[in-house]
């Protein structure tokens, strides 16, 4: 099994077959429009323009389960997305990312990449791992998402590369994506 085995609907409601990707790079990126983290899509939107002809795809999907910070319908997070960081790479329909009723694919994605630990050695992963303790004590443990743009590297044969806490900036990516994308 790899992330081409999913179907996903896009903000428009339509299925979304993963398999169309297939030979790209992708970067899997849980969204908030209401977050701390919410200027990573200018990042995000940054690396997509330099990388898309070399072959990466961003896949954004928006999640309210962090402290309800995504709670528009979809068109208002698309529109939000488009006009206020000039997303251009393809927008999801809004998701839950853990839990009873996460999407297939983020449960896929977690079993394939667990998680390695908040990044501590940075203020942004010191302020996650305290806001979850503080208020989502149970999503501490195991596997699941901790919180907004966490972000999943995937190669071009659809394996797991790689998960990234939403510490890890857009920009920390480039060189990563640039190996990646050159072999």
């Amino acid at each position: 099994m790899n992330v081409y085995d999913f179907t996903v609907k896009d903000i428009q409601g339509h299925d979304v077959s993963l398999s169309q990707y297939k030979d790209k790079v992708l970067l899997i990126v849980n969204t908030a429009s209401k977050c701390g983290f919410t200027p990573q899509y200018d990042g995000l939107e940054a690396l997509y323009q330099k990388y898309k002809d070399k072959g990466l795809v961003i896949l954004g999907f928006p999640c309210n389960q962090f402290l309800e910070q995504d709670p528009e319908d979809n068109q208002h997070i698309e529109q939000f997305c488009r006009l206020n960081h000039g997303v251009t790479f393809p927008l999801f329909a809004k998701i839950d990312v853990r839990g009873d009723q996460a999407a297939p694919l983020y449960q896929y994605l977690t079993e394939a990449a667990p998680f390695k630990g908040y990044e501590t050695d940075k203020e942004s992963g010191q302020l996650i791992q305290k806001v979850v303790s503080e208020h989502y004590p149970d999503n501490a443990q195991g596997n699941g998402i901790k919180w907004n743009f966490t972000k999943f590297l995937i190669n071009r044969d659809g394996s797991q590369v790689q998960r990234f806490e939403p510490s890890t900036t857009p920009e920390e990516l480039d060189p990563i994506l640039e190996k990646l994308l050159l072999s």
